[in-house]
């Protein structure tokens, strides 16, 4: 497997603008930008908490336009951690060798993330019931 650090952690949020303000005015965590995520319904802002060369960051996560899956996590289980993401090399490689060990995604193929990347979720069911999310660089990384 070609993990190579862990990138985020997604903390769902009703309302971004707030939650960013919280996160720079209360405590002091510099904004690295927002981006609207259309293939997931959503819009984020990142917060680097780490190494600049292995950054790992929070991400809040927002529904775009109330819809998409943050939508209906929000509604079942309120804000909160939304899920842990893991950088990987070679994302399709291990998507293959994950299938063949039995894990389920929620989606049959990758789709784009943010900062250009391109991701995939694992199924709660079959990790313990973390949302995990794998993520290959992206252009803008």
């Amino acid at each position: 497997m070609t993990l190579r650090w862990l990138d985020h952690i997604a903390i769902a949020v009703p309302d971004l603008p707030e939650a960013v303000r919280r996160f720079v005015e209360d405590f002091g965590l510099p904004c690295a930008g927002e981006e609207d995520v259309p293939s997931a319904a959503t819009r984020t802002a990142f917060f680097p908490v780490s190494d600049p060369d292995h950054p790992t960051r929070i991400e809040l996560v927002s529904p775009l336009d109330g819809e998409g899956p943050v939508a209906r996590s929000l509604e079942r289980r309120g804000p909160g951690l939304h899920h842990l993401c893991f950088r990987t090399e070679d994302l399709l490689a291990d998507i293959e060798r994950l299938r063949a060990r039995g894990y389920a995604f929620t989606t049959n193929a990758p789709t784009p993330g943010a900062h250009g990347s391109t991701v995939i979720f694992l199924h709660p069911r079959c990790t313990g019931g973390v949302l995990i999310e794998l993520s290959e660089a992206g252009t803008h990384d």
